[in-house]
């Protein structure tokens, strides 16, 4: 026998014995699927699941019909929100110094004491500044009194005639001119010597010029008044600087001075924050600049209190957009009126900008989401077809749809996973009814 004979009769022989192979195993197969069929018409629950197999078989034949309830397109208000984050701030914040130099001889307050506008913060001895006031008042009433005021009367300075030294100096002015007339006159008949009309007149110009002197005095001791006066109320005004105080109401955010130190001139002495009401500080992108306005609500939570809302509102409002971030600052004022919320919170929540009505929506039982992709299954004739849908704001169980529906259809909202497109499908009720009629056949068989 030639060797290609041979190679042919091997070949011939290994596809006869695959052909054995894989009729074994097609006879073991139906072996076993007729011992499961058996075995499943046997048991109790057989009839149930023969008729789920029959279902499936049937539905991939396309003659099988699923049961789903149904829903139409609704209509809903929907509150617009532009998403913020921000700090929270003291809309008043001063940090409060003490005007005069001194010894701290008490500190009534503590950190995070309440004050109010003109509540005594810190106390300076007053000894010294005491004295430079009772210097300053003594000066001013000796000017006072070389005008001829008094302080009792509080009246304003009389007028340069009515002051003692002027109206002494016009007497003896006076004086001297009448004597110096008579003296003229006399010699003119030549009862006086020319000597004596000469001492006449050098009296007359001698009182002339004391005269002028006292005015000159006068105006001078009117201006030195004033000054005296300045330096009297600034002595005033350092004693009672002594006892510093608040300029605004809040809580005290830092105490810097203790009892017994010595401090200068302008030294902070205490930090006073604004509590009531807070400012809320934060920046919303530029795409949303059409949609703020000054007074619409935020609300916002803080981490301090994560199961608790706050609430207040916008006040100003930027007219520029940093170009940087590309954002533009907002500032909300908020209520605190319980002094819940610190300065420093930071807070994340909405702006509440407008509300749209009569939107179309459908309840999220009706929506089926994979992989990024929202569908809902519209029925049709009694069919269902598969329809992509765009989503938007979610209130209440419901689901806006901003695209992809025309507010008229017809939605599954149950077996949404047997669903697909082309598939008939029946209410929950008829299905119903024909389990009932398939389980009475069965009673009747047995």
């Amino acid at each position: 026998m030639r060797s290609s004979d041979k190679e042919t009769l091997s070949t011939v022989h290994k596809d006869h014995v695959q052909t054995y192979r894989l009729l074994t195993v097609i006879i073991v197969a139906a072996a076993l699927a007729g011992a499961c069929e058996r075995l499943s018409s046997s048991s109790p629950n057989g009839g149930a699941a023969g008729a789920a197999a029959a279902a499936g078989r049937g539905r991939g034949r396309g003659g099988q019909t699923v049961a789903t309830q149904t829903t139409t397109v609704r209509r809903m208000s929907v509150q617009r929100q532009v998403d913020l984050q921000g700090t929270l701030l003291s809309p008043d914040q001063a940090k409060v110094s003490s005007e005069v130099a001194g010894i701290v001889r008490d500190v009534p307050i503590q950190l995070g004491t309440e004050v109010k506008a003109g509540d005594v913060l810190v106390r300076l001895e007053p000894r010294e500044l005491q004295l430079a006031l009772d210097r300053a008042e003594s000066a001013l009433r000796q000017v006072e009194a070389q005008l001829g005021i008094s302080r009792s009367q509080d009246r304003e300075p009389p007028s340069d005639e009515e002051i003692a030294s002027v109206r002494q100096a016009i007497a003896n002015r006076d004086d001297a001119r009448a004597a110096f007339a008579r003296a003229q006159q006399l010699n003119s008949r030549g009862l006086l010597s020319q000597v004596d009309r000469d001492t006449a007149d050098t009296r007359l110009k001698v009182t002339e010029a004391n005269y002028q002197a006292a005015i000159d005095t006068v105006r001078s001791l009117k201006a030195s008044l004033q000054d005296r006066r300045a330096s009297f109320e600034l002595a005033q005004k350092k004693l009672a600087d002594a006892v510093v105080r608040a300029p605004v109401a809040g809580s005290i955010a830092e105490r810097l001075v203790q009892p017994g130190e010595y401090i200068r001139e302008n030294t902070p002495v205490a930090t006073i924050v604004q509590m009531h009401p807070l400012k809320l500080k934060t920046a919303i992108q530029e795409k949303h600049a059409s949609l703020i306005r000054v007074g619409q609500t935020i609300e916002f939570t803080v981490e301090a209190f994560p199961d608790r809302s706050f609430a207040g509102r916008v006040a100003y409002v930027s007219p520029a957009v940093d170009q940087a971030t590309r954002t533009f600052p907002v500032e909300a004022l908020v209520e605190n009126v319980d002094r819940q919320l610190k300065p420093g919170f930071f807070a994340k929540g909405t702006v509440q900008t407008k509300v749209d009505k009569d939107v179309l929506a459908v309840p999220e039982d009706a929506i089926s989401t994979l992989a990024g992709v929202s569908t809902v299954y519209v029925i049709e004739d009694g069919k269902a077809r598969q329809q992509q849908v765009t989503l938007g704001a979610r209130a209440n169980n419901l689901v806006e749809i901003t695209g992809g529906l025309k507010g008229e259809e017809s939605l599954a909202t149950t077996n949404l996973s047997q669903l697909a497109t082309g598939v008939r499908v029946g209410t929950a009720a008829d299905e119903s009814a024909g389990r009932g009629r398939r389980g009475g056949g069965g009673e009747g068989a047995r």
